[in-house]
């Protein structure tokens, strides 16, 4: 390949990185663009996300259909909320019917003391309990488990992020439907079978199926995570959604 042409490729590749930064803040993505990214530990996963890392300051959806996934979602969501409450930082945890252990967020590097816990039984409360906490520039995070998210109510949330710069994680366990929202990214979590420790019995690591199903500025993807050592390791890299149907009709 001639010189010009590695100049011609460099050159196109600046122009669509600056775009994109460009693009990012007028899609409420300015925490993406304006400040110090905060490593959420995704690793390999960084690769499909806007500007190299999980967008803070925006709305993210995590959907479940069985208790067991649902659970890992919330272990899941916890890891990545972790590093977002390392400097002193709280956040607040709104659900309905509250079924987390709380000293168990220890083993994804969060102190109990570090979340205040809402519960509320309406599901019409809870989201407008969501929608406020959202408002509060003081909290890092705001988790709420919300099974039922339309266009209009993810939009207001997307609004009352993009003001505060509060990053929001919704759990949606056995959502009604999957319309369209939004949330900057929706995820799919599911357990898979833990990795034990030295061929001990017992509960060995948690391992995750990671499902990016979509994601605003990024690409989707698949991935097989295992959490330890305080930390995720991405063990299948991701597989493009063509090659991975290929895979399946092979």
């Amino acid at each position: 390949m001639s010189t010009t042409a590695v100049h011609n490729i460099t050159g196109k590749a600046e122009i669509l990185a600056r775009l994109q930064r460009e693009i990012l803040p007028l899609q409420g993505l300015r925490s993406a663009v304006n400040s110090t990214p905060v490593d959420t530990g995704l690793g390999a996963i960084n690769a499909s996300l806007p500007n190299g890392a999980l967008p803070l300051g925006a709305v993210h959806e995590f959907i479940s259909s069985c208790a067991e996934d649902h659970t890992a979602s919330a272990g899941f969501v916890a890891a990545l909320a972790g590093p977002l409450l390392k400097k002193g930082g709280t956040a607040l945890w709104i659900s309905a019917d509250r079924t987390l252990f709380p000293p168990a967020l220890k083993n994804f590097g969060i102190e109990p003391d570090r979340l205040i816990f809402i519960d509320i039984r309406k599901p019409k409360d809870l989201a407008w309990a969501m929608d406020e906490a959202l408002k509060c520039g003081a909290l890092s995070a705001v988790i709420g488990e919300l099974p039922d998210l339309g266009f209009t109510a993810s939009r207001r949330l997307q609004l009352s992020v993009e003001q505060s710069q509060v990053t929001a994680f919704i759990l949606r366990r056995n959502p009604k439907n999957l319309s369209t929202t939004a949330c900057v990214t929706r995820w799919k979590i599911r357990t898979l079978p833990s990795e034990t420790i030295d061929g001990l019995p017992g509960v060995g690591f948690p391992q995750w199926n990671v499902e990016l199903l979509k994601v605003r500025n990024g690409k989707p993807g698949s991935w097989k995570v295992k959490w330890s050592n305080g930390k995720m390791e991405v063990l299948v890299p991701d597989l493009p959604a063509m090659e991975e149907i290929h895979l399946k009709s092979a």
